[in-house]
């Protein structure tokens, strides 16, 4: 069932919600329900886990920076740039999909949060992988695996998609030049595999779980006081 229409107006192309204001409430009332119950712990997690979901455009940044994998154009045809792009695409529905649901549960200061995400992104990140292609699908065969598990839809079919190409990457890697591979697992090793979030701020606390933990059990407050 079609849940609203496009319409030309102008130049312009807007979207018209033809959903009933009394469905869409319902089903708004019905989730904050199902949210209501859930431990801080859940929902610490998702939070985490958005806010690294949402520093995308620094991980593309990241992605490009490695030597004869890099998109040179930002519409490349190569083989490695049409791969990113189309794994940029893909994480990019993992964090709107998360906010929404952030958003819409009530459980949680969504202003905190969005602020987290500006300083995170503007903070970048530093996985140590110098430009070296080794190193760089080294560090997101790591990364990838040890992603929390989405609780809903495709999210974890995508990511364990994104973790068997990068495994296969590193495999194939291994297989052409077994030396040269081994030495970069090992490099990767002694430097530790930081998760992307690793400089995760809101621009108070310096401690990343502190701030989780803040914008969950807060707005759980509010949230039984019946003002969210």
């Amino acid at each position: 069932m079609a849940t609203g229409l496009w319409k030309n107006v102008g130049n312009q192309v807007i979207f018209y919600q033809t959903q009933p204001q009394k469905v869409l409430m319902s089903r708004s009332k019905e989730l904050r329900e199902r949210a209501r119950e859930l431990p801080d712990d859940y929902y610490v997690v998702l939070v985490g886990d958005m806010i690294t979901e949402e520093a995308l455009p620094t991980y593309q940044t990241m992605l490009n920076t490695l030597d004869g994998v890099r998109d040179e154009t930002g519409a490349s045809l190569s083989s490695w740039a049409v791969w990113t792009r189309a794994w940029t695409a893909e994480e990019n529905r993992h964090g709107d999909l998360l906010n929404k649901y952030l958003y819409l549960c009530g459980r949680v200061d969504m202003k905190q949060i969005e602020k987290t995400i500006q300083y995170l992104i503007g903070s970048g990140m530093d996985p140590r992988t110098e430009n070296s292609p080794y190193l760089g699908f080294i560090y997101t065969s790591f990364q990838e695996r040890e992603r929390p598990s989405f609780p809903m839809g495709t999210l974890p079919a995508d990511e364990k998609r994104h973790e068997t190409a990068y495994t296969k990457i590193v495999e194939k890697l291994l297989e052409i030049d077994p030396d040269g591979t081994v030495l970069a697992i090992a490099d990767m090793m002694r430097k530790k595999i930081s998760m992307p979030a690793h400089l995760m701020y809101d621009g108070q606390d310096e401690q990343p779980l502190r701030t989780l933990l803040f914008c969950c059990t807060a707005a759980r407050s509010l949230h039984c006081q019946g003002l969210r």
